[in-house]
C-alpha cells in the first residue's frame, strides 16, 4: 500500500477531486454506504462516553461513602428458610464497639448505627422519614459537611439527649425553605430539637434518596424511640487505606471472639469494605466498556463491509470508463488510489457525521440517565481513526481489481 508513495502532493489532490466528484455523482447511495460508518462511529463515541460517565458517578458516589471504611453488619435473621437481609439478627452491641474502637490499633473512629423509619411532624406538616441513630464522628466517617447549625456531641450521646441534625429534603418537607436550626420536629411524637442541617448529598449507590433522614444519637433512638438494645451495623474509619484489610481481618476475629463463636461456626455478622466495592464497581464497568465497545466494533465491521460491497458494485459499473482512463495514460496505481481515496472519504465522512451524533447522543442519554457525561479526546480520536482505517482495509481490495483491470477487456464492456 505504498500508493501515496508514487504521488507528488498535487497529483494526489487532483486524484482525490476526482474520487469526490465520483462520490457527488451518487450522493443517496454514498449516504446510504456511509450510514454503517456513522451508526458504528457515533454507538463508539457514545458508549465510551456513557461508560465513562457512569464508571466517574459510580465511583463518586462509592467515594462519598466515607474514606478508609469498613461498615460491620448485624447477620441476616432466618425465620423458615426465609433470609431477612443483613441488619435484621440481633448480634452487635454498643460493647462491641466500644472494643473495636478499644483494641485494634488501625481505626481512628467509629459510630454505631441503628435505623428506623419514622412519622416526621414540624410546623403542621408530616413526612415518612428514615430516622438514624449516630454518633458525634459519623459525620468525619462518611465525609459529610454541615450547611447550618453543629453535630451532636458525645456528652449528648451519654445523656440520650432529643437533639436531631436534619437532611435537606426532610427538611424541605418539613420546613421549606426555612432554615431548620432551632425548629422543633416531632420523632413518634416525641420533641426533638434541630440542632444542625446536613448538606445535599444525592442518592446513593442503592438509590435510595441520603437526604431524606434525620440524624439523633444512637443512645436516644435505643432508649427513646425503639428501645431495642442492639445495633443495626458498625461504622468504622480506618487511619491508613494500606491498613484496611488488616483491620477487617482484626475486627472480624475480634468479634468472633466476643460473640463465642466456635471454629467453623459460620460468622453472625457480615463486615464490607469500601475499597473493595470499589474495585468490584471498576472491574464489573469495565467489563460493561469492554461489552459495548465489542458491539460497536461489530457495527463498524457491518459498516465496512458495506462499503466494500458498494465500491466492488462501483468497479462494476465504471469498468469502461477505467478501461477509457488506462487507455489514455492513466497508470494503475492512479486508479487505485482514486477507489482506495472515495472508500476512506466514505468513512471518514461517516466518522464525521457519527462523532457529532455520538455527542448528542451521548448527552441526551446523561441527562435522562442523571449523570455527567466525560467526552475524552482520545475516543474521538480513536473514532477517526479507526474510521479511516476501516475504509483503507475495506477498500483496498476493491481498488487494486479496479487498478488491474484489462485496458481492452474494460473497453469492450457494456
Amino acid at each position: 500500500m505504498n500508493t501515496l508513495a508514487q504521488f507528488s502532493p498535487s497529483r494526489v489532490w487532483l486524484t482525490a477531486g476526482i474520487a469526490f466528484r465520483a462520490l457527488g455523482r451518487n450522493t443517496l447511495r454514498s449516504f446510504l454506504t456511509a450510514l454503517g460508518i456513522i451508526i458504528g462511529v457515533s454507538s463508539v463515541v457514545a458508549m465510551a462516553a456513557i461508560g465513562d460517565g457512569a464508571q466517574a458517578s459510580i465511583t463518586s458516589k462509592v467515594a462519598a461513602l466515607g474514606q478508609n471504611l469498613l461498615t460491620v453488619f448485624s447477620g441476616p435473621r432466618r425465620n423458615g428458610g426465609v433470609n431477612s437481609g443483613l441488619g435484621s439478627s440481633s448480634t452487635l452491641t454498643i460493647a462491641d464497639a466500644d472494643a473495636l474502637v478499644r483494641e485494634i490499633p488501625g481505626i481512628v473512629a467509629i459510630s454505631p448505627e441503628v435505623t428506623t423509619p419514622a412519622q416526621l411532624v414540624a410546623n403542621g406538616r408530616n413526612w415518612s422519614s428514615t430516622v438514624a441513630g449516630e454518633s458525634p464522628g459519623y459525620l468525619a466517617i462518611r465525609n459529610w459537611r454541615l450547611a447550618a447549625g453543629t453535630m451532636f456531641t458525645e456528652r449528648e450521646v451519654r445523656s440520650a439527649s432529643r437533639v436531631a441534625v436534619i437532611g435537606s429534603k426532610a427538611s424541605h418537607e418539613l420546613f421549606g425553605p426555612v432554615n431548620p436550626v432551632g425548629q422543633t420536629v416531632r420523632i413518634r411524637n416525641i420533641p426533638f430539637s434541630v440542632i444542625g442541617l446536613l448538606e445535599s448529598k444525592g442518592a446513593g449507590i442503592g438509590g435510595q434518596n441520603q437526604d431524606d433522614r434525620i440524624l439523633v444519637p444512637y443512645t436516644t433512638v435505643m432508649r427513646r424511640i425503639t428501645g431495642d438494645r442492639y445495633l443495626r451495623s458498625i461504622n468504622i474509619q480506618v487511619r491508613d487505606a494500606a491498613d484496611m484489610e488488616t483491620v477487617q481481618e482484626q475486627s472480624g476475629l475480634l468479634l468472633r471472639q466476643r460473640h463465642r463463636l466456635a471454629a467453623g461456626e459460620e460468622d453472625d455478622f457480615n463486615i464490607f469494605n469500601q475499597k473493595e466495592v470499589a474495585e468490584t464497581v471498576d472491574s464489573v464497568t469495565s467489563s460493561i466498556k469492554l461489552l459495548l465497545g465489542a458491539v460497536s466494533g461489530i457495527s463498524l465491521l457491518v459498516g465496512g463491509i458495506g462499503i466494500m460491497n458498494i465500491m466492488l458494485v462501483s468497479v462494476t459499473e465504471r469498468t469502461r470508463e477505467i478501461g477509457l482512463r488506462i487507455a489514455v495514460g492513466a497508470q494503475p496505481a492512479a486508479i487505485r488510489l482514486q477507489f482506495l481515496l472515495e472508500a476512506v472519504g466514505l468513512s471518514l465522512s461517516g466518522g464525521v457525521v457519527g462523532v457529532v451524533l455520538g455527542v448528542v447522543a451521548s448527552h441526551l442519554i446523561g441527562r435522562v440517565a442523571g449523570f455527567d457525561i466525560s467526552i475524552s479526546r482520545g475516543s474521538v480520536a480513536l473514532a477517526f481513526w479507526v474510521s479511516f482505517a476501516t475504509g483503507a482495509f475495506f477498500g483496498f481490495y476493491p481498488a487494486r481489481r479496479a487498478a488491474a483491470l484489462d485496458p481492452i477487456e474494460a473497453l469492450r464492456h457494456e
